[in-house]
């Protein structure tokens, strides 16, 4: 198998659909083109594009702290890991308030644009700062070990912020599997309504 370079120029190694580096440099793809269909949608498809970017942005970084994160901290020190939990912190308040809003509002749009230049920085800090550590100390196997556990974290993570837990693993895994079930649940209600 050939390895394949990301876009911090590094050749990974391993396959794209298992890498954990390959995984959420596309999840970070997709939640960039979520922002874009949420503002260009109107009515409806606007709160099911929110919903979407929404339920991706709470289960990626629920994968990320419980799985990236104690691997991350190894590689690129606790002041790296303790700064991108504190971002992840501070999105997760963010979005819970962005939840509350109609999403037709101006205030709406004001605090996207906030909520989205936070998430932007966020993802940059992961991508030049984290992803390399990660890459230059974990090998191909373990990368892909690592995105199996990310992915299988995702199944069950949470698909609705939940600030009280956001930075802190042992909580995200004693309440996150309650969380979720609640989440999972108020989604189908939710799109089963009228």
């Amino acid at each position: 198998m050939t390895g394949t370079t990301t876009g911090t120029g590094t050749d990974t190694g391993a396959a794209p659909q298992e890498d954990v580096v390959h995984v959420l440099l596309a999840q970070h793809q997709r939640i960039r083109g979520l922002f874009a269909d949420v503002r260009a949608a109107q009515g409806e498809h606007r709160q099911q594009a929110f919903d979407e970017l929404r339920a991706l942005l709470a289960v990626h970084e629920t994968g990320e702290e419980l799985v990236v994160r104690p691997a991350a901290e190894r590689a690129a020190g606790r002041s790296e890991t303790s700064a991108r939990n504190r971002e992840e912190a501070e999105a997760n308040r963010a979005l819970l308030e962005l939840e509350k809003l109609d999403v037709a509002s101006p205030e709406f749009d004001a605090e996207l644009t906030a909520f989205q230049q936070a998430v932007e920085a966020h993802a940059q800090h992961e991508e030049t700062e984290e992803f390399p550590a990660l890459l230059a100390s974990c090998d191909a196997d373990q990368r892909r070990a690592m995105g199996r556990r990310l992915l299988a974290a995702e199944r069950i993570a949470p698909t609705h912020p939940h600030p009280g837990t956001a930075g802190k693993p042992a909580l995200q895994w004693t309440v996150g599997p309650f969380a979720s079930l609640l989440d999972r649940a108020k989604d189908a209600f939710a799109r089963h309504r009228d």
